[in-house]
């Protein structure tokens, strides 16, 4: 069996912001870095053996500060990288909604199925290349939200579950099967959040 936990990256100014980042490649605030250290205590209780990041800055620095804990080698992977938003990358939500009120519509966007598509690409390699290995993994909420919609057959994910900044998402593969052991976990955070 293979174990996937997966941590959405931690705040941005953008998220506070409500502004859709996609892959514009914005950094963390200081909030995100709290996230992303409050984290690291369930990251390592994880015991994973292997860490892969999105290379976008606000993945890659909650990855950073996370493998301050877990010392591992931290490999990237572009299948993990935020879904893009086309030319709504950059707008508020209530922006979107007003110029884009058909988001399959929206110029350049990636779609639904292209995200769900990739982002499976991404776990099959993953499973291919560390069979039974327990890996860490810290993407993106769309790209993890179009995975747990995948495996969870639509009950979860895309259009039904909001992930929070450095919420915690485990999937487990097993004989070719995946299933959803826990979403969006956030216990770590209660102090941050306080």
């Amino acid at each position: 069996m293979t174990e996937i936990c997966m941590i959405r990256h931690g705040e941005t100014n953008w998220n506070k912001e409500k502004r859709i980042q996609g892959k514009t490649d914005i950094p963390l605030n200081e909030t995100g870095k709290s996230q992303a250290r409050a984290c690291c205590e369930a990251a390592k209780n994880f015991e994973p053996t292997v860490f892969i990041t999105s290379p976008l800055a606000r993945a890659k620095t909650t990855a950073e500060i996370i493998n301050q804990h877990v010392g591992l080698p931290l490999h990237e992977m572009k299948l993990f990288v935020e879904r893009s938003y086309g030319d709504a990358e950059g707008m508020t939500i209530e922006d979107r909604n007003r110029y884009f009120p058909d988001r399959d519509n929206i110029p350049n966007v990636e779609t639904l199925d292209a995200l769900k598509a990739r982002g499976m690409k991404g776990l099959e390699e993953v499973c291919e290349k560390y069979p039974g290995e327990r890996v860490l993994i810290v993407s993106h909420g769309a790209l993890i939200n179009a995975l747990l919609s995948v495996i969870s057959n639509g009950e979860l994910g895309t259009g039904v579950t909001f992930l929070e900044n450095t919420s915690i998402t485990k999937f487990a593969c097993e004989n070719g099967e995946w299933r959803v052991i826990d979403y969006n976990n956030t216990d770590h955070l209660t102090m941050v959040n306080e």
